[in-house]
């Protein structure tokens, strides 16, 4: 609750801008690392191998640029977004629903692709996506994608189940105990976006076309269904690593996830899979993005460069359960394996429902609630409101 009270405030200023791109200078030529460069990236998104020495992929980067690696981990993109407009950090990985905005806010800077001599191997779906993508200017690299997955117990499930609705209505689980305080919901306003993916499958006469796009009666169900899940959810998770520990010890037996927490579940022999329900699923895909005021712009282009290597694209999606912005990294990873690709649903690319930021001009139906609403109202969800 804390996180959201403390970003409110950034959020609003960011989406008072009118979204269009101020095209700042970019950099022409990279020189001289500085020596450093500091990162805001999501849990596990830059290992050096203290968790398992098999995945590193900073310290030859720090070895071959001269560039140390700082990481501050951030569990939300409106925690990104906060520490965007805090400053003191090069760059960001940032999730559609916080890369326009911090376009708008003028916290990112262009990024010059012609820099990056490995912009040529990035998948072409990513290359001019719109979550970065502003008149044709590219405001970052890309840098994975994937889903936003069904977690839950195999001892409690013995079938995937087949249906989000083990997390959204109330029922018994085939182990014969109520769902009540056995499943969780993610502690992010976008998770608004969920409600409104399952009620496109459940209630199609609300006229649902896309979750992230809703008008006041299409927001009302989503609210009311949230405001049941809230009578079932025992936390609302947003740090990684605690809902990992609580689907160990805490009777956690089903909850919307990423892949990541899946993997470390599962590498430590913990009875966990996931699936993609029948609705479909929303997901991420991000981009590594610059702060506008980068102190150190030589060793973030760099890093940007070094982030594109069908090694540490491969090694990425391997560690984390997502897909690689680089097509080549699918082959010949002794991580990843030849079927990483397929098992983590890189064909699947047309059938996520994207994170992006909700605003009130919007395409499928001219006039919806835009963000600000989401953050104030999903407060109010989390809060018994």
């Amino acid at each position: 609750m804390k996180s959201f009270l403390k970003t409110c405030t950034a959020l609003t200023v960011a989406l008072s801008f009118s979204g269009q791109a101020m095209a700042q200078e970019m950099l022409k030529e990279i020189g001289k690392g500085e020596g450093q460069v500091n990162i805001i990236a999501w849990p596990g998104y830059i290992e050096r191998g203290e968790t398992d020495k098999a995945y590193d992929w900073v310290s030859d980067f720090e070895k071959s640029s001269g560039c140390k690696v700082n990481v501050k981990t951030a569990a939300t993109s409106d925690e990104m977004v906060a520490l965007m407009n805090e400053g003191g950090f090069d760059l960001v990985t940032a999730s559609g629903d916080a890369s326009l905005r911090l376009v708008a806010g003028k916290r990112v800077q262009p990024v010059n692709v012609d820099l990056i001599k490995s912009w040529g191997t990035v998948d072409e779906r990513l290359q001019n996506a719109p979550w970065f993508t502003v008149d044709k200017v590219h405001y970052g690299v890309p840098y994975q994608w994937g889903p936003n997955v069904l977690m839950y117990n195999t001892d409690v499930f013995k079938e995937a189940p087949k249906s989000w609705n083990v997390v959204f209505e109330a029922m018994d689980f085939p182990d014969g105990k109520p769902n009540k305080g056995r499943v969780q919901a993610y502690d992010g306003p976008i998770h608004i976006a969920d409600a409104a993916n399952y009620l496109m499958a459940h209630k199609p006469d609300l006229g649902i076309k896309d979750p992230y796009e809703l008008n006041e009666d299409q927001y009302k169900a989503a609210l009311d269904l949230l405001r049941v899940q809230r009578t079932l959810a025992g936390r609302y998770w947003h740090d990684a690593m605690i809902q990992v520990d609580d689907f160990k010890n805490e009777g956690v037996v089903a909850s919307g996830s990423w892949p990541f927490q899946v993997n470390l579940l599962k590498s430590e022999k913990q009875p966990i899979a996931s699936t993609i329900p029948e609705e479909g699923a929303t997901g991420w895909a991000d981009t590594t993005m610059m702060h506008v005021d980068a102190a150190n712009p030589n060793c973030a282009y760099m890093w940007m460069e070094h982030s594109l290597s069908p090694k540490v694209q491969g090694d990425l999606a391997a560690w984390f359960g997502s897909n690689p912005a680089v097509p080549a990294a699918c082959k010949g990873n002794e991580l990843l394996t030849d079927e990483g690709c397929k098992t983590n649903g890189f064909e699947d690319f047309a059938k996520i429902k994207f994170w992006k930021t909700p605003v009130a001009k919007c395409a499928s139906q001219g006039e919806c609630v835009p963000y600000y609403r989401w953050v104030s109202d999903y407060i109010g969800v989390i809060g018994g409101r």
